[in-house]
């Protein structure tokens, strides 16, 4: 289960799913990659073969010169270091480079987690509870809509770094897709977001990341 020399990349991901930033990092690199798909809705992500190469049974999964890599964000920034060429992070000892980085691991440690306790707050925990946890990962989720918002506002630019696409982007808009069916949707409720998504999703590698992951959804023809 290694990539082949004009595939340098193998991702494992599922369609929406937090591989789904990693495949559009991938397809917005224009880089050579395999893409194999793990139904997690059929439960291939507990197959055994699966598990050996991910032992959480979760996507995504990069193998990256024969290993296998996980976390969609730590996978976003070592691809963003492999290929520096591509600028989708900010030069190191820029401002903006310690700007990414704390955006990233916001991202990371903030966004992300109050997302998998909105969808998971009855499968992770005790479902007694799972109310008080959606409750919690609401708060958080629109506390960071109103930080990103505002960041958008402020800044006067297309971006959330440096006035340049990073990775930053490309994770934050996808954390935004899920919030499509939740109480209050990023695209109705937060003015700078919605267009700043609008602007993103326009991009070539969305509209072909879409098509890739079979996803009709969350699309500007939407809107």
């Amino acid at each position: 289960m290694t990539p082949s020399d004009s595939q340098p990349y193998l991702l494992y991901y599922s369609p929406g799913a937090a591989s789904m930033a990693v495949h559009w990092m991938l397809l917005e690199m224009d880089v050579a990659f395999e893409a194999r798909l793990i139904d997690i809705d059929a439960g291939a992500q507990h197959d055994p073969e699966y598990l050996r190469l991910n032992p959480s049974g979760r996507v995504p999964t990069l193998i990256v010169d024969g290993t296998p890599r996980h976390e969609s964000t730590a996978l976003m920034m070592l691809l963003a270091e492999r290929h520096p060429e591509l600028a989708l992070a900010p030069e190191a000892g820029s401002p903006e480079r310690a700007a990414w980085f704390e955006m990233m691991v916001y991202l990371a440690n903030t966004v992300l987690p109050a997302m998998r306790d909105w969808f998971y707050a009855d499968v992770d925990g005790d479902p007694i509870g799972a109310e008080w946890v959606r409750a919690l990962a609401r708060r958080r989720l629109e506390a960071a809509w109103d930080l990103l918002d505002a960041r958008l506002a402020h800044a006067g630019s297309d971006y959330l770094i440096g006035g340049k696409l990073s990775t930053v982007d490309l994770l934050a808009v996808v954390t935004m897709r899920w919030s499509r069916n939740m109480p209050r949707p990023v695209m109705r409720d937060w003015p700078h977001l919605a267009d700043y998504v609008r602007r993103l999703r326009a991009r070539p590698s969305f509209i072909e990341l879409n098509a890739r992951e079979g996803l009709t959804e969350w699309r500007n023809a939407d809107d």
